[in-house]
């Protein structure tokens, strides 16, 4: 089966085709950073958050792979407000016929149209926590959007995470025993700096978060949180996160040195495995280079039925089996990598 990976970078969009060798094509849309894309597996339209110092934050649609786009016009907050659109980060196929936009500052839309048009999600825009969210270093983002079984979840910088169980007419906090060691009272009930919230696609009730502060599992749809760094992983930051989709144990992380020095930790590119739910962690890194001061960013891990993907803010792309063994470098000389998806060709 052929592999297509959207890349997304700060340069345009490039997409990395692969069914034992790698291909390159691009870059499409030159002069837009390309926060996320993605293939809707329902139809095969090519969707990307797209965001331009001149044109702002918007939305891209090809249903020719690539050879055409369409740019969603009406994208943007309520006029005569305090906040504005900065940004558009990521893309999420709903359980309907729907799509799903995050942006900054802490926003979603939903689309019914295949995203030539969006309309604002109010309760989260409106949600009485928000005079305590504050942006991270990226901008105030929703970057996370999850839907499984009945329920859907957002993370949010630095807001924390929250599910709601009724298509988003509603929004509960989910951020209990998740620590913001930053702020005066470490365990508020919002604020947390979630970098990556993902719910394990066999498992609907079990939820993963890498997060500002550790990483985090949950069991019970996030409810509860179990820190579980400091047996086997080098530091507790970082911010890409990647899961087994046939096994609801395993889980990757790369970390990264500490918030102030954004690079891989000790100096080498590695990424860890846990296959015990997060109850230890271990190097998975062969064929890595052991010296490198690279980093990953949130959106920059991948996964799909056979293979782990990620691209680096150096321009490198690697892969590995998913059941472990040896990363391949796939391509290298891009633009700063911002993300990478996994889709079938």
């Amino acid at each position: 089966m052929s592999v297509l990976l959207p890349i997304g970078t700060r340069k345009g969009l490039f997409l990395l085709r692969g069914n034992g060798s790698w291909e390159v094509e691009g870059p499409l849309l030159p002069g837009w950073a390309v926060y996320h894309a993605m293939v809707d597996p329902r139809d095969g339209t090519l969707h990307a958050a797209t965001n331009n110092p001149f044109y702002g934050a918007t939305v891209h649609r090809s249903g020719d792979g690539g050879a055409s786009w369409e740019r969603a016009e009406e994208l943007g907050l309520p006029e005569g407000g305090e906040l504005k659109l900065n940004a558009t980060w990521h893309i999420e196929p709903g359980s309907g016929s729907e799509l799903w936009l995050g942006g900054d500052p802490g926003v979603l839309f939903r689309s019914d149209d295949g995203g030539v048009t969006w309309e604002l999600n109010g309760a989260l825009f409106e949600h009485p926590t928000r005079d305590r969210w504050q942006p991270g270093a990226g901008g105030m983002c929703t970057h996370s959007i999850q839907l499984s079984d009945g329920a859907m979840y957002v993370g949010i910088s630095a807001a924390g995470a929250f599910r709601s169980d009724d298509e988003g007419a509603s929004w509960t906090p989910i951020n209990k025993n998740v620590a913001a060691e930053f702020m005066p009272d470490p365990h508020p009930e919002v604020g947390q700096c979630v970098h990556k919230l993902l719910v394990h696609p066999q498992r609907p009730d079990r939820l993963w978060q890498q997060n500002h502060c550790g990483v985090y599992r949950s069991d019970d749809r996030g409810d509860n949180w179990e820190r579980l760094d400091g047996n086997g992983l080098p530091t507790s930051f970082g911010f890409p996160l990647a899961l087994d989709p046939q096994d609801p144990d395993v889980a990757y992380v790369i970390p990264e040195q500490s918030q102030e020095l954004h690079y891989t930790a000790e100096g080498r590119l590695g990424v860890y495995r846990t296959d015990d739910g997060g109850a230890s962690w271990a190097l998975a890194s062969e064929g890595l280079p052991e010296r490198a001061w690279v980093a990953v960013l949130r959106e920059g891990l991948a996964f799909d039925d056979d293979s782990i993907y990620f691209g680096t803010q150096s321009g490198a792309v690697w892969a590995a089996p998913r059941g472990g063994g040896r990363w391949t470098e796939i391509a290298r000389d891009l633009p700063p990598i911002l993300s990478v998806e996994a889709a079938q060709a």
